[in-house]
């Protein structure tokens, strides 16, 4: 059975997606998908040749038939929207899709058609295949184009026997985000300790639990503020949430998304170090391989242990 680990945030800007893409680099057989579609650039840091571009439809638009039109105006009063005017559909990014002036014309000159909501993309990336999705300008289907997402990305697992899906998910907790961690093996919530990240943590907790996904913690920037990550970490043990990870605040987070790299690529011995436990910790928790990064925790604990004093 794939699993799926979903990145989520209960709000922007908490390195999500940084963290997202570390991860990509140390799990061993995976497939990518990026949900966050309105906003999607996981595929600018992994590194991307695309391979297939798909179009996504989702809800309708209005077309005239300019012969059949009696340019009576009845659709363009009805048009709540502004979208229409003297039969001419003048402001189409306006348009809702309601289907009203379809409805009302006398003349039937009106159909309403499947709209193009934007697409959905595959590429070749340096950590594995990625599914990922641009929306169109002024749509708001992104829950259905992130359901489309995580269907195809969970296909080619299957296909290619991979038994892990990393999904970076859109930040909050709306329609985007409900779509995305539905179902979801793990989620795993980067916050950060600030009062805003606090309160759209506790929003977040609420949709998983909602939603019955379990969910594990990662403190971003968790030494910009001793007390607020105390608050985060009495809020997880509540929660009966693990904190996976407590990650330092680093310049090489913003370094690395400049030069399109993940933080493991750049990120110092420290750094690295610590993401490397937060994908132990997330791998036992999801019943995944870790991979290399299982030996480079062995390792790190038989020096701990001075294992190594009595090795010849």
């Amino acid at each position: 059975m794939v699993k799926e680990l979903v990145i989520a945030s209960g709000k922007g800007g908490t390195g999500k997606t940084s963290i997202g893409a570390a991860l990509t680099a140390l799990a061993p057989a995976k497939i990518l998908a990026d949900c966050d579609v309105d906003a999607a650039n996981l595929h600018l840091v992994v590194g991307s040749r695309l391979k297939e571009a798909h179009d996504f439809f989702a809800g309708f638009a209005p077309v005239v038939d300019e012969e059949a039109c009696l340019h009576c105006g009845r659709c363009t009063n009805l048009c709540r929207f502004d979208a229409i005017e003297d039969g001419v559909i003048s402001r189409p990014l306006a348009c809702e899709g309601c289907g009203v002036c379809a409805f009302n014309c006398p003349a039937h000159a009106i159909s309403m058609v499947d709209k193009k909501a934007g697409q959905w993309l595959v590429s070749e990336t340096r950590h594995g295949l990625l599914v990922h999705a641009e929306l169109g300008l002024a749509v708001d289907n992104s829950g259905k184009l992130v359901s489309e997402v995580r269907r195809q990305a969970k296909s080619r697992a299957e296909k290619r026997r991979l038994p892990l899906i990393i999904t970076d998910g859109p930040p909050g907790v709306g329609c985007p985000a409900i779509a995305a961690l539905t179902g979801a093996s793990l989620v795993l919530a980067v916050t950060e300790p600030s009062l805003s990240g606090i309160h759209d943590l506790e929003r977040l907790f609420f949709l998983c639990h909602h939603f019955g996904v379990p969910v594990a913690v990662c403190i971003n920037k968790a030494d910009i503020s001793e007390e607020n990550t105390r608050a985060i970490v009495a809020l997880s043990r509540r929660e009966r949430a693990p904190v996976v990870g407590e990650i330092p605040y680093d310049d090489v987070f913003r370094e690395a998304a400049l030069t399109g790299c993940t933080v493991m690529e750049t990120g110092s011995a420290a750094l690295t170090g610590e993401i490397r436990r937060l994908w132990l910790a997330v791998a036992g928790l999801l019943g995944v391989e870790p991979g290399k990064a299982a030996a480079w925790g062995l390792e790190r604990l038989i020096d701990r242990l001075g294992g190594r004093r009595g090795m010849p």
